[in-house]
């Protein structure tokens, strides 16, 4: 005979388990993502699934989904290779170019977030910010301001914009933030936590595919 301590515990217990075998519906072509035609990844995929975000620093949702996503990135398996893309919708871009020649220095870890707090939190930086302004920002957080100037209008980084801008064309890019699968998969979502849902769906589908 079962007790009434017994009865309550179970149908506490009942929710959960319910909750526990509902897998998350595969995702829909159309609806989750559309299937790039010719896609092509950012860069060569050299055995690794890709994933890369389309973002920009002047993008609001993209600072409000930077925590998830970085959280998100940190628990990527080793086969999975995760890239940041700044959206060049205009070449005169200073957020991208300021990305680029961050890239080149080796310091996009040190400086990411920080940009996103800096223009939306702190209000150092405008959304429009200048090449003097992001070479004053990066100084500040101990780089070369002088080299990192010249390096945002030098020839590398140039092509790094031509690439971007040629990557989000292609991958039929409208807005930011993008997440981009393989370059195959553009992901539609509807929230933040959506498109890290369907990220980790393609993903899988993509590993059992091989």
């Amino acid at each position: 005979m079962k007790t009434p301590l017994l009865l309550a515990l179970l149908f506490l217990l009942l929710p959960l388990a319910a909750v526990a075998g509902t897998a998350a519906p595969a995702p829909v072509e159309g609806e989750d993502y559309v299937l790039i035609d010719d896609g092509r990844p950012y860069r060569p995929l050299d055995g690794k699934i890709e994933v890369v975000e389309v973002f920009g620093y002047w993008c609001p949702h993209c600072a409000e989904f930077q925590p998830q996503l970085a959280a998100w990135v940190r628990r990527l398996p080793t086969d999975v290779r995760f890239s940041y893309v700044p959206a060049v919708f205009d070449d005169s871009d200073a957020f991208a170019r300021g990305f680029f020649a961050a890239e080149r220095a080796g310091a996009v870890a040190r400086t990411h977030a920080g940009l996103y707090r800096a223009v939306h939190i702190d209000g150092l930086l405008a959304r429009n910010a200048t090449i003097d302004e992001l070479a004053w920002y990066y100084g500040q957080q101990g780089l070369n301001a002088a080299q990192l100037k010249a390096d945002m209008v030098g020839p590398e980084v140039q092509a790094r914009m031509q690439a971007a801008r040629e990557f989000a064309l292609r991958s039929g890019v409208t807005g930011t933030p993008t997440l981009i699968v393989d370059g195959r998969y553009r992901i539609t979502p509807r929230t933040h936590a959506d498109a890290l849902r369907i990220a980790e769906q393609l993903i899988a589908r993509l590993r059992r595919a091989r």
